[in-house]
C-alpha cells in the first residue's frame, strides 16, 4: 500500500503508460519515506504484480554488504542487465542506499549509465545524494520525496485497526515518515523501545559530565546503537516541527502574523523546551553526523557518543 507521494507516483505511472521512461532514476529523500516501496511498485508495472524480488530473472536488487556496495556487486549487476529479458519487456534494477557505493563501484556503474545495453530500468535510492559522483547524478532523472502529510499516515493507521490514542502517538513519532509508522505496527515492541529511548534521552541534559560519559559507554556497548540514534533524530525533528507550527497557530486566530512575529514566536517556543533554535539545529546535525560516521567509517563508537553527549 502506498502512503502519500501521489504526485511522484502519478508522474512515474504516466511515464510508463506513455513509454517515456528515463533509463535511470534517482529517488532522493530522507530515510523511511517509502522510496523503496514506490520503486518496487514502479518495477511491478513492467515485471508483473506478483514478481519475486529474489528470484525474478529480469530483476536485480543491490544493497550494501556491511557498510558499502562493492565493485563486485556492481559488476554482477552490469552483467545481468546486459542480458536480454527472459519474461518481461525490460531488465530492472534497484540500487538501495546508492550513496554507499565505494569509489570503484561508482566508476564501474558510471560506464553502464553512459552506455546502457538493451532496454533497462535503473532506480537508485538514496538519502545522501551528495556522496554520489556528479556525473552519476547528471545521468539520472531526479525524483524527490518529502515527508508525508499527517492525515495520510493517520488514515493508514486507522485502516489497520489501530486505537485512536496509538494513532496520535505513532503519527507524532513518525514525523511524516510512513516507514516508521509501519515498523511500529508490524513490531509493537519497537514502540516500547522508542518510549524507553526517549525517556533516557530527556534525562541526558540533567546528567553531570561523568554521567554523560557513562551513558555513552553503556550505549556504545549495546547492539542497537544506530537504531537509538535514529530514534533521537526522529524525536528532535518532531520537537522542531511542533515548535515551528505552534507560533503560526497562535497568531492565526484572527490577525495574520508577520514573518518577523512568526520567527520570534518560533524562537520563543523552542527556548521554552530547553533548546534555542540554533541549539536544536546543532543537536540534529550532530546526531546525523554521528550516525553517518558509525555507518561509514571505523570511528570509535564510544568516543563519537561522548562528543555527541557534549552537545545536549
Amino acid at each position: 500500500m502506498l502512503i502519500g507521494h501521489q504526485k511522484q507516483w502519478q508522474f512515474l505511472k504516466k511515464s510508463a503508460e506513455l513509454e517515456k521512461l528515463s533509463h535511470a532514476y534517482l529517488f532522493s529523500g530522507q530515510e523511511k519515506l517509502g522510496k523503496k516501496t514506490i520503486a518496487i511498485e514502479f518495477v511491478k508495472l513492467f515485471l508483473g504484480e506478483n514478481f519475486q524480488k529474489k528470484s525474478h530473472p529480469d530483476f536485480v536488487l543491490v544493497e550494501p554488504i556491511g557498510r558499502e556496495i562493492q565493485i563486485s556487486q556492481i559488476r554482477a549487476l552490469c552483467w545481468k542487465i546486459s542480458l536480454k529479458p527472459s519474461l518481461s519487456p525490460l531488465k530492472a534494477a534497484i540500487i538501495d542506499q546508492a550513496h554507499s557505493m565505494n569509489e570503484e563501484a561508482q566508476n564501474c556503474f558510471l560506464k553502464t549509465l553512459e552506455e546502457p545495453k538493451g532496454k533497462t530500468l535503473l532506480i537508485l535510492i538514496t538519502n545522501q545524494p551528495e556522496f554520489l559522483f556528479p556525473t552519476i547524478l547528471s545521468r539520472c532523472q531526479l525524483i524527490k520525496f518529502y515527508p508525508v502529510k499527517r492525515i495520510e499516515i493517520e488514515n493508514y493507521l486507522k485502516n489497520q485497526g489501530i486505537s485512536e490514542s496509538e494513532v496520535k502517538e505513532i503519527t507524532d513519532i513518525s514525523s511524516g515518515m510512513p516507514g516508521i509508522a509501519i515498523d511500529f505496527i508490524s513490531n509493537p515492541q519497537k514502540l516500547e523501545s522508542y518510549q524507553k529511548a526517549i525517556k533516557e534521552l530527556t534525562e541526558i541534559p540533567n546528567l553531570s559530565l561523568a554521567g554523560r560519559f557513562q551513558c555513552a559507554k553503556e550505549l556504545s556497548q549495546g547492539g542497537n546503537l544506530r537504531e537509538i540514534l535514529e530514534i533521537w533524530l526522529s524525536y528532535f525533528r518532531g520537537v522542531l516541527i511542533k515548535k515551528c507550527l505552534n507560533p503560526v497557530r497562535n497568531y492565526n486566530n484572527g490577525a495574520k502574523a508577520s514573518r518577523e512575529q512568526i520567527s520570534n514566536g518560533v524562537n520563543f517556543e523552542i527556548k521554552q523546551s530547553g533548546y534555542s533554535f540554533s541549539k536544536l539545529k546543532n543537536v540534529l546535525n550532530q546526531i546525523q553526523n554521528t550516525n553517518f560516521l558509525l555507518s561509514t567509517t571505523n570511528v570509535n563508537p564510544r568516543l563519537a557518543l561522548e562528543i555527541l553527549m557534549l552537545n545536549f
